[in-house]
């Protein structure tokens, strides 16, 4: 019996990617003895989405990494302390041969703890550039001779350069729901299938015109907000499908042309394949996933002093390869937000373009490659083909 673990969490973005990669290693594993199980936090959504996804999970204690010091900053130290501990005792009971970490604060320890036990980490980033979590591991990949995987060749650069030869740019890791999404569950999902006009419409707007706004997995306020102010200038030109958040509360009445949701789970793929354009934030998992479909996007990244700058990056480089329109800072306003909303509605063929750009960028199987290294490294590992 092989045992495998993986680690990550804290969103549903570290999660996500994480479990493509688990199936698609369960597909390349399929006929062996194997056993897959996930180290996340023990707070948070980090089990309910991995044991949801069939997948055992092991919470341990976890506090975030900070760069700067603040009143959290010592009882944080003391919980990583003490997830380090945890998992080096899961890791040495339950004797895993491989650590796959999908980053997140929480993946520190169970790296840590993997390294300290001659066991290959191998550590993937989704950003364009490393954060803190992922510049910790890469030291762990490195000692036990594992790998370091970006979603970007650029992001090679982030790193020092003794880890060089460890470091393979892959693409972000998608899940097999979304390469195989159907347009056409997704507007039954939405009630829009069974529209009895001639000409398909809500009120005027053809029902096939979709805008699908994405907050990511926790929400966001300052989307919200804007769709708010933006609202009937949105509605002129599409059935606007917002996902606001769960927990948040919200009290815009769903209508013909606005149908919010605090959360779809199961339906989003097939809900982003019907969309004709996607409004949101630029975390990993929605560009990357909005890529793999081909869709236009409309970015406003998290900005400001309250991140380092990893959703204003993934941004402009979709915006550079063509594929989408950034919306940021002073730009990100309900007034620019209508205008951009209007030209793209408008515009066919620039809306064909970033499509294409967008389905360019989104080629390959990342969740497939990684899966593949890893099962190379297990045969050296056990001897086994």
């Amino acid at each position: 019996m092989v045992n495998i673990a993986f680690t990550g969490g804290g969103t549903g973005g570290h999660i996500y990617p994480g479990l493509a990669v688990a199936v698609e290693l369960k597909h390349l594993l399929a006929g062996r003895e194997f056993r897959l199980f996930w180290i996340g936090s023990a707070a948070g959504m980090d089990r309910s989405l991995v044991e949801g996804a069939g997948i055992e999970f092991f919470g341990i204690p976890s506090g975030k990494l900070r760069r700067h010091f603040s009143l959290k900053t010592v009882p944080d130290f003391f919980r990583v302390i003490a997830g380090f501990l945890a998992a080096r005792r899961i890791l040495k009971k339950e004797k895993v041969r491989l650590l796959f970490s999908k980053g997140g604060y929480v993946s520190v320890p169970p790296c840590a703890a993997a390294a300290y036990l001659g066991i290959p980490v191998f550590t993937h980033e989704s950003d364009y550039s490393p954060g803190l979590a992922t510049r910790l591991n890469a030291h762990f990949a490195a000692q036990t001779g594992g790998r370091i995987f970006t979603a970007y060749n650029d992001t090679a650069r982030f790193f020092h350069k003794s880890f060089s030869d460890h470091i393979t740019a892959v693409g972000n890791p998608v899940r097999a729901e979304f390469r195989n999404a159907d347009a056409v569950k997704g507007r039954a999902f939405l009630g829009l299938e069974s529209l009895t006009s001639p000409q398909g419409e809500v009120s005027g707007v053809p029902a096939a015109r979709i805008l699908l706004v994405l907050g990511g997995s926790q929400g966001a306020m300052e989307i919200n907000n804007l769709v708010r102010a933006a609202l009937p200038e949105l509605t002129r030109h599409y059935i606007v499908v917002h996902q606001f958040g769960p927990g948040m509360e919200w009290d815009l009445p769903a209508s013909g042309h606005y149908r919010p949701y605090p959360f779809i789970r199961e339906e989003m793929p097939h809900v982003m394949a019907a969309a004709e354009l996607v409004l949101g934030r630029s975390g990993a998992g929605t560009v990357w996933e909005c890529a793999v479909l081909g869709k236009p996007m409309l970015l406003v990244p998290l900005s400001g002093s309250g991140t380092r700058g990893d959703q204003v990056e993934n941004a402009r480089f979709f915006e550079q390869a063509g594929a989408a329109m950034v919306l940021c800072g002073e730009k990100a306003n309900p007034k620019s937000l209508a205008k951009a909303v209007g030209v793209l509605a408008q515009d066919s063929v620039k809306r064909e373009a970033m499509a294409a750009a967008s389905r360019k960028a989104g080629e390959g199987n990342a969740a497939d490659l990684i899966a593949r290294v890893i099962a190379d490294k297990l045969d050296s590992i056990t001897g086994e083909k």
